[in-house]
């Protein structure tokens, strides 16, 4: 079967679970927050993936007030940042963000920029120049606002982007900022995003004579 080209001025980056597997510590640390709370662990980590830990909180505790989900968010984010075992670079990740060093493209990440250090760090990764962390906006994904400022941080508009995600609310924030999505794993396999990869050992990436990225992604 022939590949199928993408092509784009700019690409998006999310980082867990699209270039770095760091699915254990997220369930450890969410399965205590979980039980601490009176919860499912099983039907809080359906939730977990893709939005920053307030946001998550108010999904599965609505009625508690927002200032205690950010003071709770606050020591999430210091017991993640303390524990790097079993974070991986996503498969193909290396070569990947190698072949786009000279090409337009941002980290969009709903963790912190202490986080998102750490986790590129023990994966292994280079960190992009441009890095849109939690600190960086005012909502978390599922809304557009970080991968906005992606694009014009980098000075496309958001039709000449293509994001990478592998949740339901990555997803749902690139699609709403008017771009289109490459979904990466299994969890965004289900959720129609304009091409799908198991992981980045699919894509080889092409620098065009016009200065646009050909992605050209495989099927497996």
């Amino acid at each position: 079967m022939p590949a199928t080209v993408l092509t784009a001025r700019a690409l998006l980056l999310d980082m867990d679970g699209t270039l770095v597997n760091s699915d254990a510590v997220v369930e450890r640390c969410w399965r205590r927050w979980a039980l601490r709370n009176g919860l499912d662990p099983e039907a809080a980590l359906k939730v977990v993936h893709g939005r920053q830990g307030y946001a998550t909180m108010a999904v599965l505790l609505p009625d508690r007030p927002m200032e205690q989900n950010h003071a709770d968010n606050r020591v999430m984010l210091a017991e993640e940042t303390a524990d790097t075992a079993g974070v991986v670079p996503i498969g193909g990740a290396d070569v990947f963000m190698e072949a786009i060093a000279a090409l337009p493209h941002a980290l969009v990440t709903s963790a912190d920029r202490a986080l998102a250090q750490v986790r590129m760090t023990a994966a292994g990764l280079r960190m992009p120049e441009l890095q849109v962390t939690a600190e960086s906006v005012g909502a978390s994904k599922p809304d557009p606002e970080g991968f906005l400022k992606g694009a014009a941080g980098l000075g496309f508009e958001p039709a000449d982007c293509i994001v990478f995600e592998d949740s339901e609310a990555g997803i749902a924030a690139g699609r709403a900022a008017g771009m289109r999505v490459v979904g990466v794993g299994p969890r965004a396999a289900a959720l129609s995003p304009d091409a799908h990869v198991e992981d980045l050992t699919q894509i080889r990436v092409e620098a065009a004579a016009d200065g646009s990225v050909l992605l050209h992604i495989s099927a497996r």
